[in-house]
């Protein structure tokens, strides 16, 4: 047996958590997959998996080995996308993860327009608060919001979003409008711990810098959910333009702290380090930089 095919096996397999789970995603037999895990087993003198009747898992060789395997079939899939066609050709099935704001505004839009335009590829998004592991998940492109901390992966930066500070027109009435950063002590704001700048509120003005903690009676890990609770009086909040600028044009809340300039949100593309991007990832990348622009507004904006 082919000992790449052999170890794209054991890869699927660890990954799923079962022979059957790993044979069903490369559309070969249970037995046919076990047979490859035991040849792999056999040319390496131990085992890979801990077998009983309910369940599979990965011995501490067979963790190390699934390291090893997932780099050299990547290094693999890099060489043969170099010399073949799938370098000036986007195909196949391109997977991307995005926070669900964002995502399932300007990125999905985005998404149908491109492939309108590839006929021959699919594409797999998943939103979620935190982009995951890459290389375990399979993900091509990771939409990232905020500062950077891995500097493993490779970033691209697509655009940035204004940040506001606003709350609903009966919070304000209610507790009064803040004239200062310092004033946010005094009021409940809403902390949106998925990206930065948590409950450190950051503003600049002619005077200088100021940080100011913030609290207030709500936290969530997701945008949308500090909106809605905004809307409904719960508190102020610090969110980009693009999450919250409909709401303000329609009344549902209003911006405050004006005259104070905020650090704009900056959009990353984040993927993992490879000397040869497919197609499908770099006409991607060029595709969605330029469909967002310079600056990402308002829901359904271009």
């Amino acid at each position: 047996m082919d000992k790449l095919t052999s170890m794209n096996v054991f890869v699927r397999v660890a990954r799923a958590g079962s022979f059957a789970g790993g044979a069903r995603e490369l559309g070969i037999s249970r037995a046919m997959a076990t047979k490859h895990i035991m040849q792999l087993e056999g040319s390496l003198g131990t085992r890979l998996f801990n077998r009983t009747t309910r369940s599979l898992s990965l011995t501490d060789v067979g963790a190390s080995y699934l390291e090893r395997c997932q780099q050299v079939l990547l290094d693999v899939e890099e060489m043969e996308s170099a010399v073949t066609h799938l370098q000036t050709e986007p195909r196949g099935v391109l997977k991307i993860s995005a926070p669900p704001v964002i995502g399932a505004s300007h990125i999905t839009r985005a998404i149908s327009q491109f492939l309108k335009i590839h006929q021959d590829l699919t594409v797999d998004l998943i939103l979620q608060s935190s982009p995951g592991d890459l290389i375990d998940e399979g993900i091509d492109v990771a939409i990232y919001l905020g500062a950077l901390d891995d500097t493993s992966m490779v970033a691209r930066k697509l655009a940035s979003s204004s940040m506001i500070v606003c709350g609903s027109p009966d919070y304000l009435a209610r507790y009064g409008i803040p004239q200062t950063p310092e004033d946010l002590i005094g009021h409940s704001c809403l902390v949106n711990w998925a990206s930065s700048p948590r409950n450190k509120w950051q503003f600049k003005s002619e005077s200088g810098h100021t940080v100011v903690t913030v609290s207030g009676r709500m936290q969530a890990n997701v945008a949308d959910a500090n909106r809605v609770a905004a809307i409904d009086g719960l508190g102020l909040v610090m969110l980009a333009s693009y999450v919250v600028a409909r709401d303000i044009e329609k009344g549902k809340l209003k911006a405050v702290l004006e005259n104070y300039t905020l650090p704009p949100l900056d959009i990353h593309a984040v993927y993992p380090h490879r000397k040869y991007l497919s197609a499908k990832v770099r006409r991607f990348l060029d595709f969605l930089q330029e469909w967002l622009g310079p600056q990402v507004t308002m829901p359904g904006s271009e």
